[in-house]
């Protein structure tokens, strides 16, 4: 044998095609003395054939090249007949003999891979005698020997660390180089024998258990085998690589300070030939996949797939002879062994080809047994065939054990594409039949459809070499999806089998944006297949179809949902539907949750009613109370309204009504919303169903409310009372539905004839369809025929025997109007939500309700005389908000002619009583307000106003010129202009002083509001008059209000008439207090002018009227409070020294020629310093009153 380096692979193409023809030439060539094989051995190798990809031969060779002749008979055997099959052994005894050394080494390497080591490989790979000394066998003539000796140097094995590239260059010496050579190959070789000696110490140690311990192992498998040293070996590898690859650096050091004897940096350390299973990942991840068999794996390298060869073709081993040693008798051991497993193979092949058969035959037979006569006409041609197919079958069948009773498997509803490549294996075209889906009936009928035939080919071809013909048609039936792809499914059964397989492996594979479009798919899938297993994960793949999924792809998918529970009732949708739903209660993002939610609702109708009033409620429930996203708990009430339109529990009409008060009280404002679009209409429709919405719900949000009130007499909280009253808002609409449900003339309307058209401005605009009113009655028509008659019936017939309507009228009505007496009168907000609330009832329940059962109560209750005002209590009616929400919600309804004098009317009543009596004007003041919002209502408002402008007491005359002061804010310049400044002034030349002194306010607010230059100039020169005509010297109330209002309108009012006009006369009234003898009033000017300065300090003022007006008019002050307030003129004093700061710091600026940042900050430290030294002490009225006070 000539000595080959095993490792010589060439890096090029062309030294790859060139060795094997080499190989050829050398085994050819008899002038080279090459032992060839025989001539007539029909095993050897062609000349001018492909390299072999069976290679046969009559010899087996030792590893040392000596062979061992087997007996004639076998190798006549062998190659007398196609049918032989060569073992594995012969195979690498014939590459060894012929020196095919790389094809042996190939072939060594691939079946290591398979895990079927061959011992005659591994033996002559492991001796490195075998190529470091030169054995009988003459090379090749193309060898040539280097220098350094036998050994070719091969330049496949030189890597980038290794290569010498001087070796290649030719200036070095050569022969030191290939002298390097070998001595490096030497080395490698050294240690590969060291990995063999401590490989064959390895399987001595595993060969230390006794035999009869692993029996016992074996036959007990609860009964733990002790570990062996090299799966300890392997194991502390695989942890040490596990601790290294995440960063448990530290434990990973210890790990191999405790495990010195082994090498963690090379895998060969724990054993020769041993291959490196996956990281501890892989392995935990593969725990439940069962790894494939070693026997199956297919030897490609020499192109023999074993099993695809016939049952016949298993090669007898030659009858063994006595003097055959121990290593061929386990080789013979060996083969059987593996000939044994290639046995089991194609028996459970065959049995599954046996079960597959006998579905056919139960198919055909019920499709046969009893088909309708339309659908049994195959046609007229192939009679013959299909009478001897169904009698075949049927024989068949009767054979067969009860196929009756087993049920159509997946593989018997399959036409396999395999089986029509193999046309030799039934003489007879088989007649395929398909079953397929009818719309139009239920059940599966037989199709007409003739067989299917195909040509004979007139050849004589085995069945062995046609199989090995049809092999080079490149065709994979062996993976997963070659295997679907193999078969056809030819029924609906089998097509969702199908689609359950193989919907998995596509989801992932789809672009997240195109997902939807598989939605179909998924649950046609998940709606027919008959596995619950294969279901759940095509739900569950369904409801994590997408990450993130947009309100569309939600949409999306809750259509399908409901399209499957149409088609699947109650009990697989709770069955199937709701664990999807339960398990992403929780889920991290809220798009699945929101989809979740919406899932609760949309399932409502289909789910079983105990499962909706208990599971799906207590699921919305926990979503309600511990969800944070918003959007979210939207859906979740719009969910619970559904629920609520299909309970019918009336147990759980508590948790309902706690619901909705929970909902109400969300603090987002798009769930407060939808509990009043959805919910409240949805729960008010079952408590009217139950017979509870005027004895339960409206008395319990009633008795919430009475309650509230009695509780925060003092702090109301206004935010619970709205929470209430709106939930009674909502109610009005289903309340009026009872209303009609429930009158003596609800059977005597009808819907055909002539019905008026409602008006639109009939009803208030709903906030959703559901508080459509037409929509709780069921149609406009019916709602527009109930609504005469309604009508009708309150205008001529009365209410007797009108229960519903009674209740209204007798004890909702009273309770609303004694609460309504109850609220405070100062909080607009309480009277803004009660008004609103009595506008939307008596809109809903008509003009002649309002007129005829509303007004006539609050009537009763405003008796609009001096004897109905407590003056001395304040606690008349007309103090209280009774009268700014009869006012702005009962009268404000209808905008007729004679609803507008009705308003003017109160409201001149109610003001000439409260002033006559001298009742505090809240309620008045709050009514001006509320009706001053509307534009509409301005022209009525100055209407009643110039009605207390031209009345006859003084008193009413005040009244009116204070309601000025609310007016003028909401009212645009020209009304300002042509009613109130000319009402205004008509009031300042009263001749009641007290009538002049309350127009003042109202002159400021126009100062503060108004733009026109006129305007402003008449105003100003009205207040001009009050300050310099001698008649108001000594006026002190006058004073007062003056200094009042410009403390409040200063800071807002225009530059110029604040530095010509409010300033200088704030300085000359300082001056003036100065000399003021009368103490009392000395103290209310003094505390007034504080006040005022404190406001406009924080104005920007020029330096001239800093100068000239500003700060004199505080030292004046100054004066005032050293006297009468020490705290106080500490504050003066600091204002006064930070106003001089800013005066020098605009003089420095100005010499500068531009103006500084530090003056500029040091003049923001003034203002900061002095506001807050101001919120250091109160500086109301009030209180520097009572200072003052205590210094007497």
């Amino acid at each position: 044998m000539a000595s080959v380096n095993p490792f010589n692979l060439s890096d090029s193409e062309e030294e790859v095609e060139r060795r094997p023809n080499e190989t050829v030439d050398t085994e050819r060539s008899p002038s080279d003395g090459a032992p060839g094989p025989p001539p007539g051995n029909p095993f050897s190798p062609s000349a001018d054939a492909e390299p072999p990809t069976l290679l046969l031969s009559g010899n087996r060779t030792s590893p040392s090249g000596e062979g061992i002749s087997l007996s004639a008979a076998a190798t006549s055997a062998m190659a007398g007949t196609a049918e032989t099959r060569v073992s594995v052994d012969v195979i690498a005894a014939q590459l060894l003999r012929d020196q095919y050394i790389l094809t042996a080494l190939e072939f060594h390497t691939e079946l290591l891979e398979a895990g079927r080591e061959l011992p005659r490989l591994r033996d002559y790979f492991s001796n490195p005698g075998n190529f470091e000394r030169q054995s009988g066998t003459p090379p090749a003539k193309d060898q040539v020997l280097g220098p350094g000796g036998p050994l070719n140097r091969a330049g496949s094995i030189s890597t980038l660390d290794s290569l010498d590239f001087a070796r290649y260059s030719d200036d070095g010496n050569r022969e030191s180089d290939d002298r390097v050579a070998v001595l490096e190959f030497e080395l490698r070789k050294a240690k590969e024998t060291i990995q063999a000696l401590r490989a064959n110490l390895t399987q001595a140690a595993e060969s230390e258990v006794p035999s009869q311990e692993r029996k016992n192992f074996k036959s007990s498998p609860e009964i733990q085998e002790p570990i062996r040293p090299l799966e300890k070996r392997a194991l502390n590898f695989l942890v040490n690589e596990y601790l290294l690859k995440n960063e448990y650096k530290l434990s990973s050091i210890t790990f191999s300070d405790e495990n010195d004897d082994q090498d963690f940096e090379l895998w060969d350390d724990v054993g020769l030939n041993i291959p490196k299973p996956p990281d501890l990942l892989q392995l935990y991840r593969n725990c439940g996949t069962p790894l494939p068999s070693p026997r199956a794996t297919a030897d490609v390298s020499v192109g023999v797939d074993f099993g695809d060869l016939p049952g016949n073709c298993i090669t007898q081993d030659p009858p063994k002879k006595p003097d055959l040693s121990q290593q061929q008798q386990t080789e013979v051991v060996q083969e059987l062994e593996y000939q044994i497993g290639l046995l089991n193979n194609e028996k459970q092949s065959l049995a599954e080809q046996i079960k597959k058969l006998q579905s056919e035959i139960q198919t055909l037979k019920r499709t046969v047994s009893s088909p309708p006569p339309a659908t049994l006409d195959l046609g007229s041609q192939n009679t013959s065939s299909s009478t001897t197919t169904t009698t075949t079958t049927t024989t068949t069948t009767t054979s067969s054990t009860d196929p009756i009773s087993v049920p159509p498997t997946d593989n018997g509803q399959y036409l396999d594409i395999r089986g029509v490549s193999e046309p030799e294996a039934d003489p007879d075209p088989p007649s395929t039949q398909n079953t397929s889906h009818s719309h139009s009936q239920s059940h599966n009928k037989l199709k007409s459809r003739p067989p299917v035939q195909f040509d004979k080919p007139n050849r004589k071809l085995s069945p062995a070499f046609q199989q090995a013909l049809l092999s080079f048609c490149r065709m994979c039936s062996d993976s997963r999806l070659g295997a679907e792809v193999s078969r056809i499914a030819d029924s609906e059964e089998s097509v969702m089998l199908m689609l359950g397989r193989c919907l998995p492996h596509i989801v992932p594979n789809v672009l997240l944006a195109k997902r939807e479009e598989l939605i179909p798919l998924i649950l046609c899938t998940a709606c027919l297949h008959p596995e619950p297993k294969e279901r759940d994960q095509l739900l569950h793949i369904l409801f994590n179809l997408i990450k993130r999924p947009d309100d569309e792809q939600r949409q999306m998918i809750l259509t399908g949902c409901v399209a499957f529970a149409r088609h699947v009732g109650p009990t697989r949708v709770e069955a199937e539907l709701l664990p999807q739903c339960w398990e992403q209660i929780n889920h991290k993002y809220p798009e699945r949750r929101l989809l979740v939610a919406e899932s609760c609702g949309a399932l409502a109708p289909y789910l079983p009613k105990e499962i909706r009033s208990s599971l799906v409620l207590s699921m919305l429930q926990q979503m309600l109370t511990e969800d944070k996203a918003d959007m979210v708990r939207e859906a979740v009430v719009k969910s619970l309204g559904i629920i609520m339109g299909y309970i019918d529990d009336p147990d759980k009409y508590s948790q309902g009504f706690e619901l909705m008060l929970l909902s109400l009280g969300d603090p987002s404002e798009r769930v407060v919303s939808a509990v009043h679009q959805v919910f409240i209409p949805a729960f008010a429709a079952w408590t009217t169903e139950l017979g509870s919405l005027q004895t339960a719900l409206i008395p319990s949000l009633l008795a919430r409310i009475e309650k509230l009130l009695m509780q925060g007499e003092h702090s109301l909280d206004e935010h619970k009372l709205h929470v209430f009253l709106s939930a009674l808002q909502s109610l009005i609409p289903p309340l009026f539905a009872v209303v009609l449900q429930n009158a003596p003339f609800t059977s005597r309307a009808k819907l055909h004839g002539d019905i008026p058209a409602i008006e639109v401005t009939r009803f208030p605009r709903p906030a959703s369809p559901l508080q459509d009113v037409a929509t709780i009655i069921g149609s406009r028509e019916m709602l527009s025929a109930l609504l005469l008659l309604y009508d009708h019936q309150l205008e001529h017939e009365g209410t007797t025997g009108w229960d519903s309507l009674l209740w209204v009228v007798n004890q909702l009505l009273p309770q609303l109007i004694e609460i309504v007496g109850r609220i405070n009168v100062t909080s607009s907000t309480c009277v803004h939500e009660f008004s609103r609330f009595f506008w939307r009832f008596c809109r809903t329940f008509g003009k002649i309700f309002t007129n005829t059962k509303v007004k006539p109560q609050f009537q009763e209750i405003l008796r609009l005389s001096e004897e109905n005002v407590d003056a001395s209590a304040g606690n008349g009616i007309l103090t209280k908000a009774t009268v700014p929400i009869y006012a702005t919600g009962v009268l404000t309804c209808y905008n007729q002619e004679e609803d507008r004098k009705l308003l003017v009317g109160f409201l001149e009543d109610v003001m000439t009583t409260l002033s006559l009596s001298h009742a505090p004007l809240d309620s008045l003041k709050a009514s001006f307000v509320e009706l001053g919002a509307n534009p509409v209502y301005h022209e009525l408002l100055l209407t009643v106003l110039w009605y207390g402008v031209v009345h006859t007491s003084a008193l009413v005359r005040c009244t009116a010129a204070r309601m000025f002061e609310l007016l003028v804010k909401g009212v645009n310049e020209t009304l300002v202009a042509q009613r109130v400044v000319p009402a205004l002034i008509t009031l300042s030349s009263d001749p009641e002083i007290s009538v002049r002194i309350s127009t003042i306010p109202a002159f400021g607010t126009i100062m503060e509001t108004v733009t026109q230059k006129e305007l402003l100039e008449r105003v100003k020169m009205q207040l001009a008059s009050f300050l310099e005509d001698p008649q108001y010297q000594d006026q002190h109330s006058l004073h007062m209000e003056i200094i009042r209002t410009f403390g409040r309108v200063g800071p807002n009012a225009e530059p110029r008439f604040r530095d010509e006009f409010v300033l200088p006369h704030l300085h000359k009234l300082a001056l003036a207090n100065n000399s003021q003898a009368v103490e009392n009033k000395r103290i209310d000017i003094a505390t007034q002018l504080f006040e005022a300065y404190s406001a406009l300090s924080c104005c920007f003022i020029s330096e001239e009227v800093m100068v000239n007006h500003f700060l004199p008019g505080l030292r004046c002050l100054r004066t005032d409070m050293e006297q009468l307030s020490p705290e106080h003129e500490v504050i003066l004093s600091s204002m006064i020294k930070e106003c001089e700061i800013k005066v020098e710091n605009r003089g420095m600026a100005d010499a500068q020629g531009s103006m500084s940042i530090a003056s500029s900050l040091v003049g923001e430290d003034a203002k900061t310093k002095f506001l807050s030294k101001m919120g250091q002490l109160t500086t109301s009225g009030a209180m520097l009153a009572n200072v003052f006070q205590r210094k007497k």
